[in-house]
């Protein structure tokens, strides 16, 4: 653990869906190091979507798959424990499909951390498709992790912020920056756009608006800084045209961007344009915390 960083009680446990890829091996090192930082049980999961192979494969197909599940499981625990030979490790094959398993087996005070690719029990989950499809359903927090990134106690969070509301999940943000010991870095977008459609013809109308969006982000920093007075907070307003590639650009100076996400569980719901852009563009990992349906800036 990097010295920056300082252990703290959190509760639930982390759950990690692996599959034998390489991706999936840097998320479960990457929950590793979140749950021991924490004091929280790791639990590594793999989806083997045995319910749907036994309808048309073989016996022994099914057994093969099976088995080499549970080797899977069993060199990822090997490793992970390896590293953080104090952290309480359980396993766990589920018959089901990933997104199904990973929701299934998260309790309420759990979190949720995939790789950005899969293969075996992933397989039919590309580029984005596994964080895609567990953010689009999940009531706890998901974080995606991107290529082979690593977990750090010293790289600052930047919390991506799209409006007033967005204070019912900072205090997860605050938490992240708070297990590291790092800053955190509340990041707003005001959209260029909105100057060159804006008719008003009150001088200084654009001042005023920036005013409020820079008030508003302070505002969020004092209710943050009231509860994580440890935490140092920063606050900064980017015009840009768009919010997506502000946040994208934003991640390659710091180690997580958290973000809030959705909380319908309709058909077809999905995490939102920004969780979509960054789930694919990133350059670290990425962690989607649920909450109402808002209205996300573009």
């Amino acid at each position: 653990m990097s010295a920056g960083t300082f252990r703290t009680e959190r509760q639930g446990q982390v759950v990690v869906g692996i599959d034998g890829s390489t991706h999936a091996r840097s998320a479960a090192f990457w929950a590793a190091a979140q749950a021991d930082a924490c004091r929280r049980r790791l639990c590594v999961l793999y989806a083997a979507d045995l319910d749907r192979i036994s309808r048309f494969a073989s016996f022994q197909t099914v057994e093969s798959v099976r088995e080499k599940a549970r080797e899977r499981l069993s060199e990822t625990t090997k490793a992970v424990q390896e590293d953080f030979p104090s952290l309480d490790i359980t396993r766990q094959l589920s018959r089901g499909e990933p997104v199904w398993a990973l929701h299934e087996a998260a309790g309420s005070r759990d979190s949720i951390v995939v790789g950005s690719r899969g293969r075996g029990g992933f397989s039919a989950l590309m580029l984005g498709s596994v964080g895609l499809g567990v953010t689009a359903g999940a009531t706890v927090p998901v974080v995606v992790v991107r290529g082979e990134s690593t977990w750090s106690g010293v790289e600052s969070v930047t919390a991506a912020v799209q409006g007033a509301t967005d204070g019912e999940w900072l205090e997860t943000a605050a938490e992240e920056a708070q297990i590291r010991g790092a800053n955190l870095h509340l990041l707003g977008v005001r959209s260029i756009l909105a100057r060159a459609v804006d008719t008003t013809p009150l001088p200084g109308a654009d001042e005023g608006a920036d005013r409020r969006h820079e008030r508003q982000m302070q505002d969020l920093a004092t209710s943050v800084r009231q509860k994580f007075s440890a935490t140092t907070v920063s606050t900064e307003v980017v015009t840009g045209r768009s919010a997506a590639a502000v946040f994208v650009e934003a991640s390659r100076h710091c180690g997580l961007v958290v973000l809030g996400g959705r909380r319908d569980l309709g058909a077809g719901a999905g995490p939102g344009r920004l969780a979509h852009a960054l789930l694919h563009h990133s350059h670290c990992p990425v962690e989607i915390v649920p909450r109402g349906v808002t209205e996300e800036v573009t």
